[in-house]
């Protein structure tokens, strides 16, 4: 506004800055507009981003990743030849564990390999290697939570696993299995530690037992398991001798047989160099037959 103008408004009556005023009002109206406008936008952003976290945690589920030795090694169990067996510890390196939603039903075979798998969908459970006691609990106790994770939702029907030479960071040092524990039969009583290296690749197909395994539905939980069948490295004495499991097992009478008094303290090297060719072919055929899911049998892999 030029000094005339201002003159002319004085001799008017007007104020020579109402025009200016309204204007300041009107910008500040605007500002305080922009800035409301910019923190509702601000505060619907957070909700958005909130809202998507809780739409994919909805639509997740969780895992679990059991362990178990059945419940004999537990209780306590009688061998194919007559000896009782407690364990005080049954620890194995396990490593390695993938469960897979495979494309449709699945039966593993020892030509399979991890690479050619027709999955849509997998997990990793285990990669750093846990040494898991399956022994550990009371005897009617549940089997051992190893880990768990967050997954999308389907049927997991198929697991890998290994069990592994321990490295030196672990209790299990250059082994895959140690079993501890009490034999008894008659007036003998042996305590023994038995320590295995015995690498082996499993892949399985779906959990067979009383109840199905694997599935996972949205905001819910599944459960995988890796079952041990340690009757096939010892047998059963409370089925028949000529049963197939009986028959191919070892027993622990040729391991008694190497016990120094009433202590047996052996190493795989030891072992496969004081068992008999027979019992040696035994042992190994047990131990591979170790790994299963549930009652579905595994194949051991390259």
């Amino acid at each position: 506004m030029n000094q005339n103008s201002v003159n002319t408004a004085i001799r008017n009556g007007d104020s020579p800055f109402s025009s200016l005023t309204v204007k300041f009002n009107v910008l500040a109206i605007l500002s305080l507009l922009i800035v409301s406008c910019s923190n509702s936008g601000t505060v619907e952003k957070s909700n958005d981003t909130s809202n998507a976290s809780d739409n994919q945690s909805q639509s997740e589920g969780t895992l679990n990743l059991v362990a178990n030795g059945e419940d004999f090694v537990r209780q306590g169990f009688v061998t194919k030849d007559g000896w009782t067996i407690n364990f005080d510890r049954l620890d194995v390196n396990l490593a390695g564990v993938t469960a897979y939603q495979m494309t449709g039903a699945f039966e593993p075979t020892e030509i399979d390999t991890l690479d050619s798998l027709n999955d849509r969908e997998k997990i990793a459970l285990v990669g750093t290697p846990q040494v898991v006691d399956l022994a550990k609990g009371e005897a009617d106790a549940e089997p051992i939570l190893v880990t768990n994770a967050e997954v999308t939702p389907g049927f997991y029907n198929a697991v890998a696993w290994q069990i592994d030479t321990a490295e030196a960071d672990s209790p299990l040092v250059g082994k895959t299995m140690v079993m501890q524990g009490t034999a008894t039969k008659d007036n003998r009583v042996v305590n023994f530690d038995i320590s295995l290296n015995r690498p082996i690749q499993y892949l399985c197909g779906e959990y067979v037992g009383d109840e199905r395994k694997g599935i996972v539905q949205a905001g819910e939980t599944g459960e995988v398991e890796t079952t041990f069948h340690f009757d096939h490295i010892f047998g059963d004495g409370e089925t028949s001798a000529d049963d197939t499991l009986n028959v191919d097992a070892l027993g622990f009478a040729p391991l008694a047989q190497l016990a120094s008094g009433d202590r047996l303290t052996i190493d795989d090297a030891t072992l496969s160099e004081q068992l008999s060719p027979e019992d040696q072919k035994k042992l190994t055929k047990a131990v591979i037959g170790l790994g299963h899911v549930g009652e579905g049998h595994c194949a051991v892999i390259q």
